[in-house]
């Protein structure tokens, strides 16, 4: 009978054990995803901060490069184009990531040949909203560059953490699995030159 309540007890104590254990792991892959999911915010956060801007710096330069209609239309279609995509990070593909980021790419792009055209208007140069648009679009562009590097880095530990051993295991069980990375573009990582 004394026999009978150890070996009880001993499972028991296995049992508490194994649930613990795995109750805390999956808890841990909770918090890290949650984390992943917060910072790929923060980054949509910023971009939302740039296509906010980018409807004023419109209307202050078309009120000096009335010329430059094309660029200007250039610039609007690509924000409309990347405000049109939106991605669950949790589950975002290699291509979606990617089309994400080519619509990115293409409002910097705009925008760095929207700076071309101002080169050639003085006034607008001197202009006190242009300036502090501009001052507020360098400040949003390394912001931005930022919190991509913070999203890549919750990823990093979120995939690093789903991956060790005996959690991959687990992982899948539980419908964990990996998360892609923002990947920029060779030297997109810097922000990119706004020069006046």
């Amino acid at each position: 009978m004394k026999k009978t309540w150890i070996v009880l007890i001993v499972i028991g104590v296995v049992v508490l054990f194994l649930y613990f254990g795995i109750k805390g792991m999956y808890n841990s892959m909770v918090i890290q995803n949650e984390s992943a999911n917060a910072q790929w915010s923060q980054v949509e956060s910023q971009y939302q901060r740039r296509y906010d801007l980018i409807p004023n710096l419109v209307a202050t330069v078309k009120g000096y490069a009335t010329h430059e209609q094309g660029t200007l239309t250039a610039v609007i279609e690509a924000r409309a184009k990347a405000t049109s995509i939106t991605i669950d990070p949790s589950k975002a593909t290699a291509q979606q990531m990617q089309q994400f980021q080519q619509a990115q790419g293409e409002i910097s792009s705009t925008l760095s040949k929207l700076m071309v055209v101002v080169e050639q208007y003085p006034d607008l140069k001197a202009n006190k909203n242009f300036l502090e648009l501009q001052a507020q679009i360098e400040g949003t562009e390394n912001r931005i560059a930022t919190e991509r590097q913070r999203f890549n880095e919750a990823v990093q530990a979120y995939n690093a953490y789903i991956k060790k051993f005996p959690n991959n295991i687990f992982a899948g069980m539980f419908g964990f699995s990996a998360r892609e990375y923002f990947k920029s573009e060779v030297g997109a990582e810097k922000a990119p030159k706004v020069q006046f």
